[in-house]
């Protein structure tokens, strides 16, 4: 079956959305919402390298998608590579949660899954806006404060 990839807001609403489940409800079935996570965190990979003008890549680096994705899309941005831990830390807990599903931790660990999927939205939604945005670091002050002055002049 193949998946319609969503944009950076409603990877951002899907988020809101898990976030929004009372624990039970995660727990009867953990690892179909850790998959969902690791989609929306490649939904955003896409999203990022559909906006440089390429073509997502279907393949796998090291077995996953999302890690594929986020080699394609460093290429030639070298301040891309600011979300790489960011995306094996989303691969983690999924695998966190696909090994012991009956965990009385796969809840919270989807809770930190879900946290770290949205920190990976906005941190590439707020790149898009703001192209030298996470040069030295991820902050979204630039966005935060309304800045349109170039990345150097924000340098302090």
């Amino acid at each position: 079956m193949t998946r319609t990839p969503r944009s950076i807001a409603e990877v951002e609403a899907a988020c809101d959305a898990l976030d929004a489940l009372p624990g039970d409800a995660l727990a009867t079935d953990p690892a179909a919402h850790a998959a969902e996570l690791l989609h929306l965190g490649e939904d955003v990979l896409a999203a990022w390298v559909t906006a440089k003008g390429g073509a997502p890549t279907e393949g796998e680096s090291e077995g996953f998608r999302l890690l594929a994705l986020h080699r394609q899309g460093a290429r030639g941005t070298p301040s891309f590579n600011a979300c790489r831990e960011t995306c094996r830390e989303l691969v983690y807990h999924h695998n966190l949660v696909l090994d012991d599903p009956a965990s009385s931790e796969a809840v919270q660990r989807l809770r930190m899954a879900t946290m770290i999927a949205r920190h990976l939205a906005l941190f590439v939604g707020g790149k898009l806006v703001v192209d030298g945005l996470g040069d030295f670091c991820c902050s979204s002050r630039p966005i935060r404060q309304g800045e349109t002055a170039a990345p150097e002049a924000m340098e302090t």
